[in-house]
């Protein structure tokens, strides 16, 4: 089965990878696509939570992206399947289910909320769009609730 496993740079996107590795039997995955979109006429950077300090030339997207890419990719070293690094163009959800129908997916991972404006307001976006068109299932990982604070 191949897997899609999308990023936005986030440690979200990197919370789902993490989520993939935690209860997939690696012996059934036999590719992962890291999939990273970057929107050609966005105002708003490539996140880029994910690189160890290093933050790469200003408007470079495509290098963000790839850092990201790079930072999910290695949760998966020595796990036993083949990892492809994509970075597409255009729009993210039409892009990851672009993905999961070229590379015919058994399963999409996708985090949701990683870039939204809050967990109530923006709850993946993006997430609910690829769960509802993907041609495959979908792994919606969402964030860990967050805990208030006693004042």
């Amino acid at each position: 089965m191949h897997v899609i496993v999308a990023t936005d740079g986030s440690r979200q996107s990197l919370a789902a990878a993490k989520q993939l590795k935690a209860f997939a039997d690696p012996a059934k995955i036999t590719d992962i696509s890291v999939v990273a979109v970057i929107r050609p006429l966005a105002s708003v950077a490539f996140a880029d939570d994910l690189s160890e300090g290093k933050w790469p030339a200003a408007g470079s997207f495509r290098e963000a992206a790839q850092s990201a890419v790079d930072a999910i990719a290695k949760v998966y070293d020595g796990w036993g399947p083949k990892v492809h690094k994509r970075i597409r163009s255009g729009s993210a959800a039409n892009e990851i289910i672009k993905a999961a129908q070229q590379y015919d997916a058994g399963l999409v991972v996708v985090a949701a909320g990683g870039r939204g404006l809050s967990d109530s307001v923006l709850v993946g976006s993006t997430a609910q769009r690829v769960q509802h068109y993907a041609p495959c299932p979908v792994l919606v990982v969402r964030p860990a609730p967050r805990t208030k604070r006693k004042g």
